[in-house]
């Protein structure tokens, strides 16, 4: 195919209006994990204004997009759940009414990760108008309760739908660089016990707040001494919760649970991990109890798909053709070489690779920093060039690699 990047990039910014209104519109609609329903509903009505080939949601809620009936298919994910604002007294402007000026749409989920959906959506538009489609079929996936349990959602689609693509682009926020992996995490509990008594008589008790200090002391030691790798950087390990069980206010209370934030490198195994903190000399001479998480919560349409809360590492080679598609991608729309990084934070991509070994690497729209914070946004230039991305990267790889 004649493929021309002038062409590809005058559309996106022909379409950057679009883009902001739609990611506006998208923002203005709370989507906490577990209540996505209507802004899947609104993203099924744009993708179908836009002329998809197909749309359909799935049992969990998540939504499908269809470009192309070629044979290789391709996934680009964006999960469409959002956390909360926080405190909204930190917030220059309504965080969901949001903001915008010739540079920027604000507004929670701008970043994280709205925007990548936005131009998703439009990519596919794009394709349609330049006939683009070639021995493809681009599937843009917008899915749900990745803020709460990422890579569930693709659990399921690789699972339950069976959903294989050949690899996936993810569209969290990459601050302008394509990302070839991150850290795997688990979330992991601590739970120490004692006896209950009244407060005015703590001897006669077991204190079982007393009973966790010192495995905070020896945990905070353990960060210190976990692995390091040379792309991923350092595993870590922090406490990110404490909670306790008493009769009341005024009396010992009986149990202390924490919860543990465990961030894994290449090589390290949540057996290993767990173990870790299981032969720790203080979790053993407390008595400890230790395990991971799971989740068991039920999706906007009710259904409940349990999980552990174990979220494996993934790295996907520089040299893989996947990673080198975007390459050629980049430099060709915009004539210089791209940065090649990684995440600091979790994507779904620790299940379409860490679990399934589906190669995956991400271009998204707006800055990692943005994730979480008050005051969020995105950058319209940003918009437009993740969208010229995604319009391109199916045509070059099936050119090239197959």
């Amino acid at each position: 195919m004649n493929l021309n990047y002038k062409k590809v990039l005058e559309k996106a910014e022909e379409y950057k209006p679009d883009m902001s209104k739609f990611l506006r519109e998208m923002i203005a609609i709370p989507s906490r994990s577990g209540q996505e329903k209507e802004i899947i509903l609104r993203i099924k009505e744009e993708m179908t204004k836009v002329g998809f080939d197909q749309v359909r949601i799935d049992p969990m809620g998540n939504i499908l997009g269809y470009i192309g009936e070629g044979k290789h298919l391709i996934a680009m994910d964006a999960h469409v759940d959002t956390v909360g604002v926080g405190e909204e007294k930190l917030w220059e402007y309504d965080p969901y009414e949001g903001y915008e000026d010739e540079e920027i749409v604000f507004g929670r989920g701008a970043s994280d990760q709205k925007g990548g959906m936005a131009s998703l959506v439009y990519a596919g538009k794009i394709i349609k108008e330049l006939h683009l489609e070639d021995d493809y079929t681009l599937l843009v996936t917008g899915t749900v309760q990745e803020e709460d349990c990422d890579g569930l959602c693709w659990q399921y689609l690789i699972q339950e739908e069976k959903i294989k693509p050949e690899f996936v682009v993810i569209t969290e926020p990459t601050s302008g660089k394509i990302c070839r992996g991150q850290r795997g995490r688990m979330e992991i509990k601590v739970t120490t016990e004692g006896i209950s008594c009244h407060g005015s008589v703590p001897e006669k008790g077991d204190n079982a707040i007393y009973k966790m200090t010192p495995i905070l002391k020896e945990l905070s030691e353990l960060n210190k001494n976990l692995k390091e790798d040379n792309f991923l950087g350092k595993g870590s390990l922090a406490v990110t919760e404490i909670f306790s069980e008493s009769p009341s206010r005024c009396s010992i209370p009986d149990k202390c649970t924490i919860s543990i934030d465990r961030r894994l490198v290449t090589g390290e195994t949540w057996e290993e991990a767990l173990e870790q903190i299981k032969g720790l000399a203080s979790v053993k001479g407390a008595g400890a109890e230790a395990s991971v998480y799971s989740y068991a919560y039920p999706s906007y349409t009710g259904l409940v798909y349990p999980a552990q809360n174990y979220f494996p590492t993934w790295v996907l080679e520089e040299e893989h053709p996947v990673c080198q598609t975007l390459v050629e991608v980049h430099k060709g729309l915009f004539g210089e070489e791209p940065l090649i990084g990684k995440w600091a934070f979790s994507t779904n991509g620790v299940s379409i690779m860490g679990r399934y070994d589906i190669p995956c690497v991400g271009f998204g729209p707006g800055q990692e920093d943005q994730a979480h914070v008050p005051n969020e946004k995105t950058w319209k230039k940003e918009l437009v060039k993740a969208a010229a991305m995604y319009v391109t990267i199916p045509i070059i790889y099936v050119s090239n690699y197959l």
